[in-house]
């Protein structure tokens, strides 16, 4: 069995939670850099856990990052309670240690991000959600460190 990866060395899968569609994105601490992968479709929230199981499977990693949709005051909204049951869930699941990251604004953040790479034909919604899964690992990361 190989070592655990130490703090700064693991691997981190960070999700953009929403009701319809979860932006996925896999990081890596050792270069505080994230790259999207596919969104994950969801029904109220609740995605296809065989596919998110894959996803597990396939980057392996020790760390789970979930962003929470705050109002801009900070203050939770209905959809925070939904990601904070998603990333409870994460942990019951797949036996990884998950937090949670503030995610304000990194939807608007996204698109500008696609829409710079090339305009409104990047702007399809799946991309923007896991690019936003990029934004909230670079968030988390930076607190970090």
């Amino acid at each position: 069995m190989s070592p655990k990866p130490q703090i700064g060395q693991r691997t981190v899968l960070a999700f953009d939670f929403g009701t319809k569609s979860i932006g996925v994105a896999v990081g890596q601490e050792i270069t505080g850099t994230a790259s999207p992968l596919d969104a994950l479709k969801a029904v109220d929230g609740i995605p296809n856990w065989d596919n998110l199981q894959k996803v597990f499977d396939e980057w392996s990693p020790q760390l789970a990052v979930v962003g929470l949709p705050l109002n801009m005051d900070g203050t939770n909204q209905q959809v925070t309670f939904a990601a904070k049951k998603f990333a409870n869930r994460l942990n019951a699941k797949y036996k990884v240690q998950v937090e949670t990251c503030d995610e304000r604004l990194t939807t608007v953040d996204a698109k500008a991000r696609l829409f710079e790479l090339g305009g409104y034909k990047k702007l399809d919604k799946q991309k923007v959600d896991s690019v936003s899964a990029c934004l909230i690992f670079e968030s988390w990361i930076e607190s970090q460190y």
